[in-house]
């Protein structure tokens, strides 16, 4: 009988025994667009490489795999995979999508969806009752980011699950923040997974790419004649970049993890911030601060932390997300949602804990100081 290996050796081993001609434990990167038939009506399985990649297999069965479906897809980006899924539905249909939410997911809904007839309605997931109340004769899925950006908000995938079920809807949940590693959808009723595969699966800040996982074989075919037909597939060494990085994200994120916590004990006793946002794992923290008139020198002051918009990779990335990652927002839905003007979101790196501590913490003394010698020049 095969045994079957936890998800930390199926990362570790993906790619491996892929190439049975030569047997190369890091399976090559077939960068051709074309592969030959050896006569009518013949093939190797590989026709064409917007259709099917060797590579970009590897890391579709991989995702595949740790994600528990049987389908995976790998697109260009992020936003292309949430592009994907979107494409299955039809002008006249309805999603319920979560409150807080992406601020690149929400310019996707909000400008280009509804000139094609698909309305997109917002609600906190974690309020089920109005989940549920939100739902219409027209309502075709539920969309959730969980823990939400930038507000690390968790909902109750086994609920939404069974509202989903009880309403034939779709639940599309993206599985960004968490990866397989914490979190799998699809066990929890979900029927389609997306990542933003620069993020945590990539790890390193070096490659952009999105990741779909279905387990029905109709949504699995829907989606493969989306991707092909469209073109918005990964090219060959953006995918071998992803599986590389993926061998390593168990140790990552077990790093990430214990460094997010160390920060996250600093910053919730710290005299300067108010109020810090973890759901208690992984490597995703908001914070605010006493007065947002502090975000501008704090981030000038980072000397290990990087003022940068991604996120997950080995090095610790600081986001003012009012002017970045959520400023096609507008202002008012931004406030109301709690992202806020003194909100920063941090993605803790796999440095040393006590680095990135320091590091911050020296950030937000240079700018207490700065404020106070402005506040001195002008009395």
């Amino acid at each position: 009988m095969e045994r079957r290996y936890t998800k930390e050796t199926r990362l570790v081993q993906a790619s491996n025994r892929k190439d049975d001609r030569t047997g190369a434990v890091n399976a090559p990167i077939y960068m051709s667009t074309a592969f030959e038939h050896t006569g009518v009506g013949e093939s190797t399985g590989y026709d064409y490489a917007r259709t099917g990649n060797p590579t970009r297999e590897v890391l579709e069965e991989t995702i595949a795999d740790l994600e528990g479906g049987r389908y995976g897809f790998a697109c260009s980006s992020g936003m292309a995979a949430i592009q994907a899924v979107l494409s299955l539905f039809s002008q006249g249909d309805d999603i319920i999508a979560s409150l807080d939410l992406y601020g690149g997911t929400y310019r996707l809904f909000r400008e280009y969806w509804p000139q094609w007839g698909v309305d997109v309605r917002y609600v906190d997931p974690r309020d089920l009752q109005s989940v549920e109340s939100a739902v219409k004769t027209n309502t075709r899925a539920l969309f959730i980011e969980t823990p939400t950006n930038p507000l690390m908000q968790e909902a109750d995938l086994q609920a939404l699950g069974e509202i989903a079920r009880k309403h034939d809807l779709l639940l599309i949940v993206d599985n960004t923040f968490y990866t397989p590693l914490l979190q799998r959808p699809l066990e929890s009723g979900a029927d389609i997974v997306i990542h933003s595969a620069t993020k945590y699966l990539g790890g390193h800040n070096d490659v952009v790419a999105g990741l779909i996982v279905a387990d029905d074989d109709e949504l699995g075919t829907r989606l493969f004649n989306i991707q092909n037909g469209i073109g918005m597939t990964l090219g060959a060494f953006d995918a071998w970049l992803l599986v590389r990085g993926m061998k390593t994200l168990s140790l990552r994120m077990e790093k990430h993890q214990q460094n997010a916590a160390a920060v996250c004990k600093m910053l919730g006793s710290h005299p300067l911030i108010t109020e810090v946002l973890y759901p208690g794992q992984g490597g995703m923290l908001s914070f605010k601060v006493h007065d947002e008139r502090l975000v501008d020198p704090l981030l000038r002051h980072l000397q290990l932390v990087t003022f940068a918009e991604s996120l997950g990779g080995v090095e610790s990335l600081m986001t003012y997300p009012s002017v970045q990652t959520h400023a096609d927002i507008p202002e008012e839905v931004r406030v109301k949602n709690g992202v806020t003007n003194d909100l920063l979101r941090l993605s803790c790196g796999i440095e040393n804990e006590q680095d990135i501590s320091a590091d911050i913490t020296q950030a937000l003394e240079a700018a207490e100081k700065q404020i106070a010698g402005r506040e001195e020049r002008y009395t």
